[in-house]
């Protein structure tokens, strides 16, 4: 049973229909759905007592196993309503950290949903113990139940700090990993946006990849990292990261933090929405609010609006007064409009990109070595001393690091790049 919560406002049908997906996600089959108004929630219930009464007798008569909450409930009133309706109540926070549980394949992907469910469960810790609850007064009347909850809550406590242990470690893993991609350096661009855009299939369509696709929220929750080859840019990063929706989980986005990282760090954040969402500025806001905790809400971006097939639109990309894109619409699932898109990253991921001219002495061969892997070199002249000069594109300060090295100088563009930059 499904129950939708309006606080100080209707329920929303569009937020009503995400929970449905949401709880279908979860593998459950809802037999009923019951719609609910406050001004504020109840203490006891959340819902009010007319409601909660009104809760257990639509219950009972559809024979529903669980109770869905689409709110986050306090552990006290998440008990009350199972006192009272005397079945097993799941708020939204719940039913997303089971369906992370269930996603999770990776060994950091289930640590990470392991101490997220851990954080969430350390607060109802009660409801798991009513056989040994403290009785009566009396002599040999007095239960157990306190101090074996006290017993539970420092179990839980140590598993908590081993997980954090662990998991700090795949950090600092991944910290490596990020390091040595930024030593080489190659750019890094993170996919990102609400769940179900269609990140995946974007993935899999831009890197030829397999990575697993279903109409579904959250169907994918491990990060997946390849390498792109872009025309004037080389070897470009790839990574697909987990999606979001409407008030995730604080235990999730703590848990997940170390994955998030890889958009924080991206050198350009493409942003997959749904084009045929009826809300899709709304959830446009929502994931930048979620980027804006995790500290990238300052990163470079470009909206893909997803699935134009549905609109029946064409495929295009939008650019802004410099000619920097800042949109494109593209249909993943259909393979249209990925040559545009391909060509609008190689242009956002280097808004800076200049041509310039660098001596390369024959002591600095591995330089030249490198900035042929970056795809960086337009065109080269060997001189009579062995040395090369190389006419490059790179970004200003990827040349100024490159041109730091021993046995490179940085050289004005040749006569003629210049005649043929003037006459274009």
């Amino acid at each position: 049973m499904l129950v939708s919560v309006g606080i100080g406002h209707p329920v929303d049908p569009a937020d009503t229909s995400e929970f449905q997906a949401l709880a279908a996600s979860a593998g459950t089959y809802a037999v009923a759905v019951l719609l609910a108004n406050r001004s504020r929630p109840d203490p006891k219930y959340f819902v009010g007592s007319g409601k909660a009464e009104e809760i257990r007798q639509v219950a009972e008569a559809n024979d529903a196993g669980i109770i869905l909450i689409d709110q986050t409930l306090s552990p006290s009133q998440e008990r009350n309503l199972e006192k009272l309706t005397n079945r097993r109540v799941l708020d939204r926070n719940g039913l997303i950290l089971d369906i992370f549980s269930q996603r999770a394949r990776s060994f950091e992907g289930k640590l990470q949903v392991e101490l997220a469910q851990l954080s969430h469960l350390s607060t109802r810790l009660v409801r798991g113990w009513t056989h040994l609850e403290r009785q009566k007064g009396g002599i040999g009347l007095r239960g157990p139940g306190e101090t074996q909850l006290e017993t539970d809550r420092r179990l839980i406590a140590k598993r908590i700090k081993t997980l954090r242990s662990r998991l700090e470690k795949l950090a600092l893993q991944r910290d490596t990993g990020r390091h040595v991609r930024r030593e080489v350096p190659v750019p890094t661009v993170a996919l990102v946006g609400y769940t179900n855009a269609g990140k995946s299939t974007l993935f899999n369509a831009l890197t030829g990849s397999d990575t697993y696709v279903a109409d579904k929220l959250f169907a994918t929750l491990d990060p997946t990292v390849r390498q792109l080859k872009l025309e004037d840019v080389g070897e470009v990063v790839l990574a697909d990261t987990v999606g979001f929706v409407r008030e995730l989980p604080h235990e999730l986005i703590a848990a997940f933090r170390s994955t998030l990282l890889e958009a924080r760090d991206a050198d350009l954040l493409l942003h997959v929405v749904d084009a045929s969402d009826p809300l899709r500025q709304e959830r446009i806001e929502q994931v930048r609010g979620v980027l804006q905790g995790i500290g990238a809400g300052e990163s470079p971006e470009l909206l893909v609006f997803n699935k134009i097939d549905l609109l029946g639109e064409a495929p295009r990309v939008q650019r802004d007064a410099n000619g920097l894109p800042t949109q494109a619409w593209i249909s993943a699932a259909g393979m249209d409009g990925l040559m545009e898109l391909r060509a609008a990253i190689a242009r956002a991921v280097r808004p800076r990109q200049q041509r310039r001219t660098l001596h390369v002495q024959l002591s600095a061969g591995a330089v030249r070595s490198l900035l042929y892997q970056r795809n960086a070199v337009r065109e080269e002249r060997q001189l009579d001393d062995g040395s090369w000069e190389l006419d490059v594109e790179l970004d200003a300060a990827e040349i100024a690091r490159f041109a730091g090295n021993p046995g490179v100088q940085l050289r004005d563009l040749a006569p003629d790049l210049v005649r043929r930059g003037e006459a274009a």
